[in-house]
């Protein structure tokens, strides 16, 4: 574990340094370096590949489950996504350029107050080697350096990824210590990164309930936790039914296993009878195993199966759903705040004022 701290000390030092130079750079010479980045990872795209084919290989030959062997793989499409998604962060507004208030005493003193970088960022994550292009991309875009340690099962993907990186911000004439990989899968590695204070400035995860719980407990240095994603999609009595059934179809089989797929849905009692059964069927069509419901969820539509108490915040990471009726907008509010996971939730209405009540009152991000 010395061994760990020790060269953890060093790959902070180097951040930090990389830090201060990348602090005072020009938004335009941080968006060269994403620009170059994207650039990178287009013309590596074979290598990106092989080195996915690898992860991938060894993580079906582990008994890794569908849904996180799906997170895992790289192809042709999300290679290219990452590549624009770097060049989508370096279109936006310098974060740094944003004075956030600015007022004067009456002794003639102005004070402003202006955004400045956190400074090194450690990012823990699991499965998901595009987590490696979004976190880098979003900490050079706002001045930070940032100290990445990827899950084991997407060690060579993210190494891959990061070392485009790496070039990216060489070709834009910056430090390439900005952005480094922690090079082990040893789990010490995580505890050396929680205890680091001093040396890393914010620890954020991106992984499931076990990971956000160890940080929660072990950390030293101040965190930023993300949760499970227990997403929920209410159908208010004024929605359009088409539009809505598409959409949750959608937001749940398109991908079942990130944390952003809808896991449950609300439907007012004065539209279920008629929308149910039609959006069971679309579901089920669209490679839905299985419905899991109320009991008058489950007189509206006999293809659902009855809901155990712990369906309600269950985040399946599968092709199964939780449906349950509910009499009010009061009361799908008051379902989701209890059961969801803060995440990502939604209404669907064509009624204003239903959406701003929904937006103020439930609980997340």
């Amino acid at each position: 574990m010395n061994e760990i701290a020790t060269a953890l000390s060093a790959l902070c030092t180097k951040a930090r340094k990389a830090y201060r130079q990348l602090a005072n750079s020009s938004h335009e010479q941080r968006n060269q370096a994403l620009r170059e980045s994207a650039n990178t990872i287009r013309e590596t795209q074979q290598y990106l590949l092989k080195a996915n084919a690898a992860d991938v290989a060894a993580a079906t030959e582990r008994g890794l489950s569908a849904a996180m062997l799906d997170r895992l793989t790289l192809d042709e499409t999300r290679i290219e996504a990452m590549a624009a998604g770097l060049e989508a962060i370096a279109q936006l507004p310098d974060p740094l350029a944003t004075q956030l208030d600015s007022w004067s005493r009456p002794n003639g003193l102005q004070i402003k107050k202006l955004p400045v970088p956190l400074g090194v960022i450690g990012v823990i994550f699991e499965a998901r080697p595009n987590v490696t292009a979004d976190a880098a991309a979003l900490c050079l875009k706002s001045g930070n350096a940032v100290l990445l340690r990827g899950g084991s099962d997407s060690f060579y993907s993210s190494q891959a990824i990061a070392d485009c990186i790496k070039q990216g911000i060489k070709a834009a004439g910056l430090n390439e210590h900005a952005v480094q990989l922690v090079p082990s899968v040893n789990r010490d590695w995580v505890v050396a990164m929680l205890q680091a204070y001093g040396k890393i400035d914010v620890i954020i995860p991106r992984g499931g309930k076990s990971l956000t719980q160890l940080v929660a407990n072990e950390s030293r240095v101040a965190s930023l936790l993300h949760l499970d994603g227990n997403c929920h999609s209410y159908l208010h009595e004024q929605a359009d039914t088409t539009k809505s059934i598409a959409i949750i179809t959608n937001a749940k089989m398109r991908r079942t296993g990130i944390c952003g797929a809808t896991e449950s849905v609300l439907i007012d009692e004065a539209i279920a009878t008629e929308t149910l059964p039609a959006l069971c069927d679309a579901l089920l069509n669209a490679g839905c195993k299985e419905i899991r419901g109320c009991d008058k969820a489950q007189t509206i539509d006999t293809r659902i199966a009855i809901a155990e108490a712990e369906d309600w915040a269950q985040e399946y990471l599968a092709p199964i759903l939780s449906v349950k009726i509910v009499p009010s907008i009061a009361e799908a509010i008051t379902h989701i705040n209890h059961y969801g996971s803060h995440h990502t939730d939604a209404i669907f209405t064509q009624d204003d004022a239903a959406a701003q009540q929904f937006t103020r009152q439930v609980d997340s991000a």
